[in-house]
């Protein structure tokens, strides 16, 4: 396998949208040699559902797209990047017993935590940003042929 490989899709921020930002990155890591079957490949679909969740509601109209960036460092570091052009960045939200919405960072910042991994949030040069999180990569190398 390469030494950094990198897959992007950028899709309109519209609801039916996160169903196919799951799919494309999920098919991304089947071909990268993850098996679709297993809890990593479990974690980051929801990972990338709550991420592109969050940049279709918490942008309220303001981010036309959302881009999803897979890269794949040395067999050793999957990160995934959601990014839309809304200036806001993610906030945690008090949780209230009644509230239906409001925990999708704390969400993904467990969810990447219990996979001993790291979530970080980048500005981007037109004034939006890029939620990141990195993971260990746990599909085994490709033995040589």
């Amino acid at each position: 396998m390469a030494d950094h490989q990198e897959a992007t899709v950028t899709l309109p921020s519209d609801p039916a949208s996160v169903s196919t930002a799951r799919r494309y990155v999920a098919d991304v890591l089947v071909g990268w040699g993850l098996d679709a079957s297993s809890e990593t490949s479990d974690t980051v679909r929801l990972i990338v559902s709550e991420l592109a969740t969050n940049a279709i509601q918490h942008t309220f109209g303001q981010s036309p797209t959302f881009t999803v960036d897979v890269r794949l460092e040395r067999d050793e570091q999957l990160r995934i990047g959601v990014t839309d052009s809304h200036p806001r960045w993610p906030q945690r939200l008090p949780a209230a017993v009644q509230q239906d919405n409001g925990r999708g960072m704390v969400i993904i910042r467990w969810l990447t935590a219990e996979c001993g991994g790291r979530l970080s949030v980048r500005p981007t040069a037109d004034g939006g940003k890029t939620v990141w999180i990195e993971l260990p990569w746990t599909a085994p190398a490709p033995s040589p042929n």
